[in-house]
């Protein structure tokens, strides 16, 4: 019995092309989002029309057109397009692409080097493209989707501009949708509401859309499927999310900013995302007894207690019921006055102690165990508070010599609003007893 994969394919037969590759734009005008970037008065569109394209790095998430624009500026200033991937070439592969690109120009044709993961190449290998930048041999177009203020050399990033694209809309994925419906010559078999559930399962994904369009077009279906029934067939796609990787700070940082800003509910969403993404609720936890201390401090001191209960409750409970303790806790800091007194009392306080230095405390509150060290004045005058009116003596704690200064100044919010009355009290106190 013969094999059918052993069947050779017919002459001049094409292998059948991904809906992505078919559909890909052949003009800058045709790509779908990125209209920050690529409008009039964007960076690559003021670039064009001043005929001065220099080296970029393309920054953002998958699916958004990185390669797809980089291919089109080849095209729109006509040099040769060449594609590597960090992930797959070394040294050699790099001096092979150079070597290439310097044989171009010395016919008159010039090279735009499009290099996918950029951020993945060490060192050594991103200094190699700065000699061959700055004589024009290549035009780089980096590609990266994480942080290149933290990936990248500075050496590189001077002679490059970063422009960041963004993960594409609902509207963006509805007119890919559009022109797939067009390209393929039919519609989705999808209801309206079903139709934006699966755009919503590529989130922001250019290429995931169409390859879930292009598997739901597959389908053999009698009529349109509703929501439940395109569930049923497609699993959701996970949210980016990279638990080592710069989403987690972005994420925190958008869960701590939301409590500080004192929005519960933007802070309870960021904290689902993050879950939903699989980050471990006691980095959680952490953080926000962090924000309990360093954003609402005395103003409300329950909050650290609250966030050490929702910990120790999660670690006792564990996933799922443990979270809602966490989600407690968030909920609560945001909705609790904020302080950041203490926090800058402290940093305020170490730095005076930076610059003090060695000074010794004054004599008087210096215990004296020895003989020697009482006949040397130390402890001499000391005053003990229980004994003085209202049990404050209002004696000098500071160093001999040192202007009396002040850290902590409490705001008038929540319980710091009664430590401010008794820090003026205790302030009208020193000043009665001239000390």
């Amino acid at each position: 019995m013969s094999d059918l994969f052993d069947t050779p394919a017919p002459a001049g037969a094409e292998a059948p092309r991904p809906l992505a590759d078919r559909i890909r734009p052949r003009h800058l005008s045709e790509v779908i989002g990125q209209r920050h970037v690529l409008g009039p008065e964007g960076p690559l569109g003021a670039m064009l029309a001043a005929g001065s394209l220099g080296s970029v790095i393309f920054w953002g998430p998958p699916g958004v057109g990185k390669t797809t624009i980089a291919r089109l500026l080849a095209h729109e200033t006509d040099r040769a397009f060449v594609q590597i991937s960090a992930i797959f070439s070394g040294v050699p592969e790099l001096r092979k692409v150079f070597e290439a690109a310097k044989l171009r120009a010395s016919q008159g044709k010039g090279t735009l080097l499009f290099v996918d993961e950029i951020h993945r190449f060490n060192k050594a290998q991103q200094d190699s493209f700065l000699p061959h930048m700055e004589d024009g041999t290549i035009l780089l177009v980096g590609a990266t989707t994480e942080n290149p203020s933290f990936e990248l050399n500075a050496a590189l990033l001077s002679r490059a501009q970063v422009i960041i694209l963004e993960r594409l809309s609902l509207a963006d994925l509805e007119r890919l949708a559009q022109r797939a419906e067009q390209a393929l010559g039919r519609a989705l078999p999808l209801k309206a509401p079903a139709r934006e559930a699966l755009l919503e399962m590529a989130d922001g994904d250019g290429r995931a859309a169409l390859n879930l369009i292009e598997q739901v077009m597959a389908w053999k279906v009698q009529a349109p499927l509703d929501t439940e029934a395109l569930s049923s067939r497609l699993m959701r796609r996970a949210a980016k999310y990279d638990k080592s990787g710069e989403e987690h700070y972005n994420l925190i940082s958008a869960l701590h900013k939301s409590v500080r800003g004192s929005d519960p509910d933007a802070a309870v969403y960021w904290l689902g995302r993050m879950l939903e993404g699989g980050e471990d609720p006691r980095f959680i936890a952490r953080r926000l007894t962090r924000m309990a201390i360093e954003d609402i401090g005395l103003a409300d001191p329950q909050a650290q207690t609250i966030c050490l209960h929702a910990w120790e409750v999660y670690e006792r409970l564990g996933h799922p019921e443990g979270e809602l303790a966490i989600a407690q806790a968030a909920i609560y800091l945001a909705l609790a006055p904020k302080s950041n007194a203490a926090c800058m009392a402290y940093v305020a306080a170490r730095e005076a102690a930076r610059k003090t230095g060695s000074t010794p405390p004054p004599r008087h509150i210096i215990n004296a165990p020895t003989k020697l060290m009482a006949e040397q004045g130390f402890g001499a005058g000391y005053q003990y508070d229980h004994d003085a009116e209202d049990a404050f003596s209002g004696q000098n704690y500071f160093p001999e010599g040192m202007r009396r200064p002040v850290f902590y100044a409490p705001v008038e919010r929540g319980f710091e609003r009664e430590l401010k009355k008794r820090v003026e009290w205790f302030a009208k106190l020193r000043e009665k007893r001239g000390s």
